[in-house]
């Protein structure tokens, strides 16, 4: 195996689906500044997604729209002075 091949910041990296609450623990070079416990007692750097395999149309064959836009918008009107 190559020396060097990997980023020195390579580790494990929890990803978590913010519309159904999934997470699941991988390797990732991705920076983070939140952190979250997993199941084995240790804190991981957290990465918050919008959709992944557990909530995409394609692999759960059911339509599910993200309105995170609409969301934002409806936001700012609401707090607009």
């Amino acid at each position: 195996m190559k020396k060097d091949l990997h980023p020195s910041s390579y580790r494990f990296v929890v990803f978590k689906d913010l519309s159904n609450d999934y997470a699941f623990l991988t390797k990732s070079c991705i920076d983070t500044k939140e952190s979250i416990k997993w199941e084995d007692g240790n804190e991981y750097p957290l990465v918050k997604l919008e959709i992944s395999h557990t909530s995409h149309p394609f692999f759960t064959g059911k339509m599910k729209l993200i309105d995170t836009a609409g969301r934002i918008d409806k936001f700012k009107t609401r707090y607009k002075r």
